[in-house]
């Protein structure tokens, strides 16, 4: 018997660096949704400040999940 999954986009964000706005997005995408099992980053991007220097990194990833087959 074969599985179904379904595939959702987040977009996490970071002070620090493009992997903590991808791990932040996993984390908290992961207090909701049960049986997370592929990540992909779709697109990196970073918000500059008036100053010229990075304000915040953003990664933007498809999370897919099972479905439960209900009884």
């Amino acid at each position: 018997m074969g599985s179904v999954y379904r595939v959702i986009e987040v977009i996490g964000t970071s002070a620090k660096s493009w992997e903590d706005a991808a791990a932040d997005a996993i984390s908290t995408a992961g207090d909701s949704l049960r049986d997370l099992r592929v990540a992909e980053v779709t697109k990196l991007d970073l918000t500059v400040g008036p100053d010229g220097k990075v304000e915040l990194y953003r990664a933007r990833l498809a999370l897919s999940f099972k479905y439960e087959k209900g009884d």
